[in-house]
């Protein structure tokens, strides 16, 4: 368990609405069914209402200080069976690029691949109180595009395994590449901030508003008010 999950949650019953791809660009298709999951007929390009008002207003907030960039979203709406897909597929692929054997491994080895794992993936919870930040439509997980079209360079990929995920990574660097992955990091925070969205601590492109991981990144007595979807 980690330390949000014990924020309670008092659902508001806001309805998840589709993400307009008018003013976001979204990956297409979606990166987790081009590994194979399956939404059964879900889509992850949903978010709760208020969520998705408040990923506008970061988006005017981005138009102001870069007007020629855009927002792009890589995962927002994930159900709980999906979040258990990406568990397993990442546990064996950590597991295939250390020629391991899955069905040999210790008791020990097992848990030690699965902290690795869930660095960067919540516990697929079924527990009402415990969801999966992203089964409760307030999570996304997103980057910036620049003029080109192209992905703005962060210095690390999204769900990428690695120190390079922490979003601090570049901070105290000296490399004048490096400052310049870190100050696109920190215009991707400007704008979600502006629109009362918390990072995750691990994970530069993971921003949450109403779950219980952005209740505990408060540091105050805050509840969450969205739950499982």
């Amino acid at each position: 368990m980690k330390p949000y999950q014990a924020i309670p949650i008092v659902e508001c019953n806001e309805p998840l609405v589709p993400i307009p791809d008018d003013r976001f660009i979204l990956e297409n298709p979606p990166a987790y069914v081009k590994l194979g999951a399956d939404y059964q007929g879900k889509s992850p390009y949903y978010l709760r209402e208020g969520v998705l008002n408040r990923l506008i207003q970061a988006r005017e907030k981005l138009g102001q200080i870069q007007p020629q960039w855009h927002i792009k979203i890589f995962d927002a709406y994930r159900p709980v069976w999906v979040q258990q897909f990406m568990v397993d597929y990442t546990f064996n692929s950590i597991c295939l690029n250390r020629s391991l054997d899955v069905n040999i491994l210790t008791a020990e080895e097992k848990a030690s691949i699965y902290e690795e794992v869930y660095k960067i993936w919540a516990i697929p919870s079924d527990n009402p109180l415990t969801p999966p930040p992203h089964s409760t439509g307030s999570a996304i997980d997103l980057t910036l595009v620049d003029e080109n079209g192209k992905e703005v360079d962060m210095g690390g990929e999204i769900d990428e395994l690695s120190a390079r995920s922490n979003p601090d990574y570049y901070k105290d660097s000296t490399d004048l590449l490096a400052r310049v992955f870190h100050q696109n990091r920190e215009i991707l925070l400007e704008i979600m901030t502006y629109g009362g969205f918390r990072r995750h601590q691990g994970e530069w492109w993971h921003f949450s508003y109403g779950d219980q991981m952005w209740a505990w990144l408060q540091n105050s007595d805050k509840i969450a008010q969205y739950g499982r979807k």
